[in-house]
Protein backbone atom coordinates (compact mmCIF):
# COMPACT_ATOMS: atom_id res chain seq x y z
CA UNK A 1 0.00 0.00 0.00
CA UNK A 2 2.86 2.56 0.93
CA UNK A 3 4.49 1.84 -2.36
CA UNK A 4 1.31 2.77 -4.05
CA UNK A 5 0.24 5.64 -2.03
CA UNK A 6 3.91 6.99 -3.64
CA UNK A 7 2.21 6.39 -6.79
CA UNK A 8 4.40 3.10 -7.88
CA UNK A 9 2.12 1.21 -10.28
CA UNK A 10 4.34 -1.22 -11.31
CA UNK A 11 2.25 -4.21 -10.79
CA UNK A 12 -0.76 -2.24 -12.44
CA UNK A 13 1.43 -1.75 -15.18
CA UNK A 14 2.78 -5.14 -15.92
CA UNK A 15 -0.75 -6.38 -15.43
CA UNK A 16 -1.87 -3.84 -18.14
CA UNK A 17 0.83 -4.94 -20.27
CA UNK A 18 -0.03 -8.73 -19.79
CA UNK A 19 -3.73 -8.28 -20.90
CA UNK A 20 -2.49 -5.91 -24.03
CA UNK A 21 -0.27 -9.08 -24.73
CA UNK A 22 -3.29 -12.04 -24.21
CA UNK A 23 -5.33 -9.46 -26.78
CA UNK A 24 -2.81 -9.32 -29.26
CA UNK A 25 -2.59 -13.05 -29.53
CA UNK A 26 -6.19 -13.60 -29.38
CA UNK A 27 -6.22 -11.51 -32.43
CA UNK A 28 -3.39 -12.42 -34.44
CA UNK A 29 -4.37 -16.35 -34.06
CA UNK A 30 -8.35 -15.98 -34.30
CA UNK A 31 -9.28 -13.81 -37.83
CA UNK A 32 -12.84 -15.08 -37.17
CA UNK A 33 -15.42 -13.17 -34.84
CA UNK A 34 -18.05 -16.05 -34.28
CA UNK A 35 -15.23 -18.68 -32.90
CA UNK A 36 -13.25 -15.64 -31.08
CA UNK A 37 -17.18 -15.29 -29.20
CA UNK A 38 -17.79 -19.34 -29.07
CA UNK A 39 -14.48 -19.70 -27.54
CA UNK A 40 -14.65 -17.22 -24.84
CA UNK A 41 -17.80 -18.25 -24.10
CA UNK A 42 -16.73 -22.17 -23.73
CA UNK A 43 -19.04 -23.12 -26.19
CA UNK A 44 -17.55 -26.61 -27.62
CA UNK A 45 -20.61 -27.78 -28.84
CA UNK A 46 -21.50 -25.01 -30.80
CA UNK A 47 -17.64 -24.62 -32.10
CA UNK A 48 -18.40 -28.52 -33.19
CA UNK A 49 -21.27 -27.47 -34.83
CA UNK A 50 -19.88 -24.50 -36.82
CA UNK A 51 -17.22 -26.94 -37.90
CA UNK A 52 -19.47 -29.33 -39.31
CA UNK A 53 -21.35 -26.12 -41.11
CA UNK A 54 -17.93 -25.25 -42.39
CA UNK A 55 -17.53 -28.51 -43.58
CA UNK A 56 -20.50 -28.92 -45.20
CA UNK A 57 -20.36 -25.50 -47.17
CA UNK A 58 -16.71 -26.66 -48.17
CA UNK A 59 -18.28 -29.11 -50.31
CA UNK A 60 -21.33 -27.42 -51.43
CA UNK A 61 -18.26 -24.45 -52.69
CA UNK A 62 -20.59 -22.22 -50.71
CA UNK A 63 -16.54 -21.00 -48.92
CA UNK A 64 -13.54 -21.34 -50.38
CA UNK A 65 -10.88 -24.04 -49.40
CA UNK A 66 -8.58 -21.28 -48.18
CA UNK A 67 -11.58 -19.83 -45.91
CA UNK A 68 -12.26 -23.39 -44.53
CA UNK A 69 -8.88 -24.40 -43.60
CA UNK A 70 -8.32 -20.96 -41.54
CA UNK A 71 -11.80 -21.17 -39.97
CA UNK A 72 -11.35 -25.00 -39.07
CA UNK A 73 -7.60 -24.56 -37.51
CA UNK A 74 -9.56 -21.54 -35.22
CA UNK A 75 -12.02 -24.11 -34.41
CA UNK A 76 -9.93 -26.65 -33.78
CA UNK A 77 -7.32 -25.03 -31.82
CA UNK A 78 -10.21 -23.24 -29.67
CA UNK A 79 -11.72 -26.55 -28.81
CA UNK A 80 -8.18 -27.98 -27.89
CA UNK A 81 -7.67 -25.21 -25.63
CA UNK A 82 -10.95 -25.71 -24.14
CA UNK A 83 -9.82 -29.49 -23.05
CA UNK A 84 -11.87 -31.18 -25.86
CA UNK A 85 -11.04 -34.84 -27.45
CA UNK A 86 -9.71 -34.01 -30.90
CA UNK A 87 -10.05 -37.39 -33.17
CA UNK A 88 -6.61 -37.99 -34.61
CA UNK A 89 -8.21 -37.03 -38.00
CA UNK A 90 -8.95 -33.36 -36.54
CA UNK A 91 -5.34 -33.49 -34.64
CA UNK A 92 -3.61 -34.37 -38.18
CA UNK A 93 -5.66 -31.74 -39.99
CA UNK A 94 -4.46 -29.36 -37.12
CA UNK A 95 -0.85 -29.96 -37.00
CA UNK A 96 -0.39 -29.95 -41.01
CA UNK A 97 -2.54 -26.78 -41.37
CA UNK A 98 -1.18 -24.54 -38.69
CA UNK A 99 -0.36 -20.97 -38.92
CA UNK A 100 2.93 -19.21 -37.56
CA UNK A 101 0.58 -17.23 -35.71
CA UNK A 102 -1.54 -20.49 -34.47
CA UNK A 103 1.19 -22.08 -33.36
CA UNK A 104 2.82 -18.82 -31.60
CA UNK A 105 -0.65 -18.73 -29.90
CA UNK A 106 -0.93 -22.22 -28.69
CA UNK A 107 3.08 -22.22 -27.46
CA UNK A 108 2.54 -18.78 -25.41
CA UNK A 109 -0.91 -19.70 -24.16
CA UNK A 110 0.79 -23.57 -22.40
CA UNK A 111 3.55 -21.48 -21.34
CA UNK A 112 1.79 -18.96 -19.65
CA UNK A 113 0.42 -19.44 -16.24
CA UNK A 114 -0.02 -22.98 -17.45
CA UNK A 115 -2.41 -22.35 -20.08
CA UNK A 116 -4.13 -19.87 -17.44
CA UNK A 117 -3.78 -17.19 -19.88
CA UNK A 118 -6.87 -18.28 -22.07
CA UNK A 119 -9.61 -17.49 -18.84
CA UNK A 120 -8.11 -14.27 -18.68
CA UNK A 121 -8.21 -13.69 -22.37
CA UNK A 122 -11.95 -15.29 -22.32
CA UNK A 123 -13.30 -13.23 -19.54
CA UNK A 124 -11.54 -10.01 -21.35
CA UNK A 125 -13.74 -10.85 -24.17
CA UNK A 126 -16.64 -11.96 -22.46
CA UNK A 127 -16.40 -8.40 -21.19
CA UNK A 128 -16.34 -5.98 -24.39
CA UNK A 129 -19.27 -7.88 -25.63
Amino acid sequence: VSTQSTGDMTLVNELGSVQLAIQAAVSSAFKTPEVINLFAKKQPGQLRQRLANLQRDVKLKNIGNEEFVQQSIEILSALRKLGEKLSAEELNFLTSNMTQSMADFEKASDAIAGGKILSLASQDIKNKT
